[in-house]
């Protein structure tokens, strides 16, 4: 049994808590729902309608474990709560600015699942993440990326 912890911050905790909610409570019985309309059908053997919920219900029991397991291990981190040090840690945004172009970009970081490049919101786990963590504002970060070390300069770190 592992006892990995999860960091989160409260809103994936939330996120999480409301898809176990809709896989127990819409998906799950829709499924089961499916799978005995397919069973009416007659031979399974040759039955895609019983094959493809089967399988819908593999993925949706499966999703159903994994939530469960990472609620159950999950280290739910408040940033609000925590005393703004202004350094970078787990939930804060930061603002940075490119040394080599002068873009600037701005980053959350928060939990694995939590992880979106869309919302700008990125892994702990990342490698410019791992680079930003324990920084101040006016520090500069190196990160390590596939095409070469880039060089971000903290230009606020906020608590929201």
């Amino acid at each position: 049994m592992s006892l990995t912890k999860y960091p989160m911050t409260v809103a994936g905790e939330l996120a999480l808590r409301e898809e176990l909610e809709r896989l127990k409570k819409v998906d799950r019985p829709r499924i089961v729902q499916a799978i005995a309309e397919a069973r009416e059908h007659g031979d399974l053997k040759e039955n895609a309608e019983y094959h493809a919920a089967r399988e819908q219900q593999g993925f949706c029991e499966g999703r159903i474990q994994e939530i469960e397991a990472k609620l159950s291990n999950a280290q739910v981190i408040d940033v609000k709560t925590i005393p703004h040090s202004g350094k970078v840690i787990f939930g804060t945004t930061v603002d940075l600015i490119n040394v080599e172009t002068d873009e600037a970009i701005t980053y959350t970081i928060v939990g694995e699942d939590e992880a979106s490049i869309k919302l700008n919101k990125i892994s702990v786990t990342s490698p410019i993440a791992r680079a930003l963590i324990g920084k101040e504002e006016g520090d500069v970060a190196v990160v390590r990326a596939p095409g070469g070390e880039i060089e971000y300069e903290i230009d606020s770190v906020k608590h929201i």
